[in-house]
């Protein structure tokens, strides 16, 4: 019996070993085991079990490192498959699947040692009143910690200990699971009444698991948009619904027709920060009833404790609703029949290093492999995702109100170019928007103020000679950070301290000033301008511990806090009925990127912005403040017209063979000589069109720099692929980098479906 074995060290390939006649039972697809190398050892996955190899004298496997297998098969051939399809080694897509806290060969349970009553065998003996303490203690824990014992009565360990010794106690070690929401108070919560669209999307989506029925899947092309003109999936659903219109609801209630089929689910979200409010409603659902099971969650702001028991919860079935971000979609669930992607427009399901996957795609492959049925939901749904449902391959379903007949806010676009000319400077606040904030105030209602910008201000510049203080490292400006009064690169983490006056030595100018503004600096405005404004902003620098999230958001939903300002972790997700008015103090900050994505993402997050508004009794207002008021993308998302901005929007990609009607393989050159760089990236070129000749729809932009053309002290040249058949030009470059010479100092990374250009 042979064990085909991908290892986690570099070697590009799987390796054959024998498996030892003791270890013939353990052994499965999925199998953490320890190997023998050369003259060392290496921990890796068995993916295969075969009769036999084509190689000679192999070695047999050391040990099993866990048993049972926590990779289920099916996450193995997506493993595989992202390997191929995202032109990665495979023990760098195979290592992605398993996290390494559950992979370190350390990992384990937590014990500690508790104690617990015994049946006293025979008359109680004679106790000391300081032994009868407690033991009435543990008599109405009947049991708990050892520590925490000692802690109520003040008693040692060798008083305990005499307690066992008569018999009364047992003291043993016991697994303690590390539960993230061990503390928290769930509230049971029952199904909400649907309205009409609400029950067709249930319907369809129910409709769809029952007709699944396990296959093998034998694909060989799953991705999500291989073959344009292929057929539907028919399992897989765009759920198209403006925001408060209650997705969460179709999700809870679909989920609920999966449980009652013996299936489990996977719920993604785009963000961390998402992750509490979204568990705490499906906790709610299911902690009671005939449905009752364990909701767990998974992402990277768990401890490796936390991250393993969850893990091991769902390999082990108690858990048939798993929760978090993009690595959740490798989840080991027993027979999942649904698949959820919340948001599954946000760029963030994209991973940025190798195996550089985006999980919305790794769902929808997941769905046909196991199979399951797979829900995309947005109000903004990706251009690529519409455009499919438009085509038949996956199905459209809309709920085109908000429940319970709730109003759209009323979106107003304040042309800050009048408001500049009329203040005679740079404003930050409109006069529409100062009034409308103080309406709120006086109302005892709330507002959110929007900037997708943190820091106090975007750079620091002399006003005398120009001067903007650079990062060296990066094609960027310092942004100022008033705590602390640093000048910090967000693209780097490089930290200078605030010169006192201009560093240029012809110039020295000490009234050196700020430009641009940031969260900190719409956070002091507000402090000025609202003195008894009870204000509290959120962003990545607030966030330090994972707890703060949910303090803040508590205290806003407990109304102990009246503006709450923020980057885009405020932008989606969030409902709270108390919020009638949402500033967007900034709206053209993603418009004008050199991106073909630009537009569509400015439309996407002014109204994912939007929709927190008037989710209440009371209808919602949104001021949307922008130099270019007439854009598209801003006009379109004023009027809550998706499909007015998609007609317009594809028919530039159309002419521009962008996606969705191709998909793109970025190429990016980087080293830190710029001349070598420039070098390399031109011969890669003229290797590539070798390479590739004859590849009748393939377009070649490039080397150009990039738009950041230089991060963490590296120069970057990228090179564009286009074409319509993706898995067939990710094996040709597969090909072709194996016969890649590059200098030591120069890399080559290749991005399959990139979201960022930059």
């Amino acid at each position: 019996m042979v064990a085909r074995v991908i290892l986690e060290v570099a070697l590009g390939r799987e390796l054959d070993y024998l498996v030892p006649s003791e270890l013939e039972g353990q052994i499965k697809p999925g199998t953490r085991v320890e190997v023998p190398l050369g003259r060392r050892k290496a921990f890796g996955l068995v993916t295969e079990v075969a009769k036999d190899s084509p190689s000679p004298n192999l070695k047999p496997i050391l040990r099993v490192v866990a048993t049972p297998s926590l990779v289920t098969p099916t996450v193995l051939r997506l493993a595989r498959w992202i390997a191929e399809y995202y032109c990665c080694p495979p023990e760098v897509a195979f290592r992605s699947v398993l996290p390494g806290a559950v992979r370190h060969p350390d990992a384990d349970w937590r014990r500690r040692l508790y104690v617990r009553l015994t049946p006293p065998q025979g008359p109680l003996p004679r106790l000391s009143p300081r032994q009868k303490e407690i033991l009435h203690v543990v008599e109405e824990r009947r049991a708990l910690p050892l520590t925490e014992l000692q802690q109520l009565t003040g008693a040692n360990v060798a008083t305990i200990r005499r307690l066992e010794d008569k018999g009364l106690v047992e003291i043993v070690p016991q697994i303690e699971e590390r539960d993230p929401w061990a503390r928290e108070q769930i509230l049971p919560t029952t199904p909400l009444t649907l309205n009409e669209a609400q029950s067709q999307a249930v319907r369809a989506i129910v409709e769809a698991l029952d007709r699944l029925t396990p296959r093998p899947a034998a694909v060989s092309d799953p991705s999500p948009d291989a073959r344009p003109g292929a057929p539907a999936s028919p399992g897989v659903f765009l759920l198209h619904g403006v925001t408060g219109s209650g997705k969460t609801e179709v999700y809870l209630q679909a989920i609920a027709a999966a449980l009652e089929r013996g299936r489990g689910a996977i719920v993604l979200v785009p963000e961390i920060s998402l992750t509490p409010q979204t568990v705490e409603r499906f906790k709610a659902r299911f902690c009671t009833g005939p449905l009752r099971t364990l909701v767990a969650v998974l992402h990277s702001h768990l401890s490796a404790g936390e991250r393993h028991d969850e893990w091991h919860k769902i390999r082990q079935g108690r858990a048939r609703i798993v929760i978090g971000a993009r690595s959740a979609i490798f989840a080991p669930v027993q027979n999942p029949g649904l698949i959820i992607v919340d948001e599954e427009h946000e760029p963030t399901y994209k991973q940025e290093e190798a195996p550089r996957y985006h999980a919305r795609d790794l769902a929808v492959v997941r769905g046909r492999l196991e199979p399951a049925v797979v829900v995309l939901g947005s109000a903004t749904p990706s251009l690529e995702s519409y455009h499919n449902a438009r085509q038949g391959k996956y199905t459209l379903l809309t709920l085109p109100e908000r429940v319970d007949a709730r109003k759209m806010p009323r979106v107003r676009v304040v042309d800050m170019r009048a408001a500049l000319r009329s203040n005679r400077g740079v404003t930050m606040f409109s006069p529409q928007l100062r009034e409308a904030i103080l309406q709120r105030l006086e109302r005892g209602e709330q507002v959110i103020l929007f900037l997708n910008r943190r820091g106090y201000a975007t750079a620091l510049q002399c006003p005398k000679c120009g001067f903007v203080a650079q990062c060296p490292n990066c094609s960027v400006a310092f942004t100022y950070h008033r705590a602390g009064q640093r000048l910090l690169c967000h693209i780097c983490g490089e930290s200078r301290t605030v010169p006192a006056a201009c560093p240029n030595p012809r110039c020295g100018d000490p009234a050196i000033r700020y430009a641009g503004m940031g969260t900190q600096r719409v956070e002091e405005a507000l402090l000025r301008l609202f003195p008894t404004a009870r204000v509290q902003r959120m962003d990545s620098d607030i966030l330090q511990r994972k707890e703060e999230y949910r303090r803040i958001l508590g205290e806003f939903r407990a109304g102990k806090i009246d503006i709450l300002v923020g980057t885009q972790m405020i932008a989606k997700g969030l409902h709270f009925p108390n919020v009638t008015l949402v500033g967007i103090v900034h709206a053209d900050l993603t418009l004008h990127q050199p991106d073909f994505r630009a537009a569509e993402r400015t439309f996407q997050l002014l109204t994912q912005v939007a929709g927190r508004a008037g989710r209440g009794d009371i209808e919602g207002e949104v001021i949307v403040q922008s130099f270019t008021p007439y854009h598209p993308a801003i006009q379109y998302a004023r009027r809550h017209d998706f499909e007015g901005f998609y007609e317009q929007e594809i028919e530039f990609r159309s002419q521009l063979r962008y996606p969705p009607f191709t998909r793109v393989a970025l190429l990016t050159v980087r080293g830190r000589n710029e001349e070598k760089v420039r070098f390399v990236a031109s011969h890669l070129r003229r290797e590539l069109e070798t390479h590739l000749a004859g590849w009748d729809d393939l377009i070649m932009s490039g080397p150009a720099p990039a738009p950041l053309e230089r991060a963490q002290s590296y120069y970057r040249h990228h090179l564009m692929l286009r074409t319509r058949r993706m898995l067939q030009l990710a094996r040709e470059l597969a090909r072709w980098l194996h016969q890649v010479r590059l200098p030591e100092d120069v890399r080559l990374t290749v991005d399959v479906d990139p979201v960022n250009l930059l």
